[in-house]
């Protein structure tokens, strides 16, 4: 195989075509969007002279990823002829059953669907097509060029081959995968949900700075970042639309999204993308 339709060229989106490219795959992007498109492959663009600047890679291969990535008008265009389709769009069951039917039409018979949700049954999302087992789920973090991790999320219906495929192109692009079963919030979701909701309860609280809160973690228990700087870089409408989604399905309180995050979320201080959320980040690509 060795070509890739990524859907969705938002945050995650633009990412998950960065490392398809480097690993070496051509690369079709498209978005509902085509005002995101040009933009989307500035910040590619942008992340791959980062690495050059730091010699993470050497400018031959970087310019050879950004040569294999093309932009799509459409979803037809992207995916028709792709070997691994991987949707990154919006946490949004109906546009995500939406997009997947329309992948059913579009996309070879042979073709991997992958989407990236993070939280919603790939069972169900996998309901949109007339073949559910050729649907996996691949969960990416943000930033993807950055971090390792990728989850790949199996249902009950998931054919063996299509996972095997999936785990292989998650190596392929440099990234460490893990296989977890189809249940709310996977695992990731469901551990980092509770840390970062909890560490804003204690913003609310009074208890500490969010810095402090932060480097409580990193320092204490060795995380890498902390949960308030995780949950900006991912987006914090991302993480209230997860708690939301994890409430309902577990009921568990320690889901239930607290005031600081809805506060946040409905003055529109998002986290990094918008420059404010638990901190204050400057205006330039990701």
């Amino acid at each position: 195989m060795n070509a890739i339709a990524v859907i969705g060229a938002g945050t995650m989106g633009h990412g998950i075509a960065q490392v398809s490219a480097l690993a070496g795959y051509a690369t079709a992007l498209t978005d509902a969007r085509p005002e995101v498109l040009a933009p989307a492959l500035e910040r590619i663009g942008a992340n791959l002279d980062g690495g050059v600047e730091r010699g993470k890679l050497d400018r031959a291969a970087a310019d050879a990823a950004l040569g294999r990535i093309r932009l799509a008008a459409t979803i037809e265009d992207a995916a028709g002829d792709a070997d691994v389709v991987i949707e990154a769009v919006v946490e949004d069951p109906e546009v995500k059953h939406a997009i997947f039917a329309q992948l059913d039409r579009v996309c070879r018979p042979a073709a991997t669907l992958a989407t990236n949700t993070s939280s919603l049954s790939v069972g169900r999302i996998a309901r949109a097509v007339t073949q559910p087992g050729r649907v996996v789920g691949m969960h990416f973090f943000n930033p993807v060029h950055i971090m390792k991790l990728v989850e790949v999320v199996t249902h009950d219906r998931a054919d063996p081959a299509h996972v095997a495929r999936v785990l292989a192109v998650a190596r392929a692009m440099g990234k460490e995968p893990i296989e977890v079963k189809d249940a709310p919030g996977f695992a990731s979701s469901r551990l980092g949900v509770v840390l970062g909701l909890e560490a804003m309860r204690m913003v609310e609280q009074g208890v500490a700075a969010p810095q402090d809160i932060d480097k409580a973690l990193e320092l204490g228990y060795g995380h890498p970042m902390g949960p308030l700087r995780v949950s900006d870089l991912v987006g914090l409408d991302v993480r209230l639309a997860i708690a939301e989604h994890l409430h309902r399905e577990l009921g568990d309180p320690q889901y239930a999204p607290p005031a600081i995050l809805r506060a946040k979320v409905a003055a529109g201080d998002l986290g990094k993308k918008t420059g404010r959320g638990f901190y204050t980040w400057p205006n330039k690509p990701s």
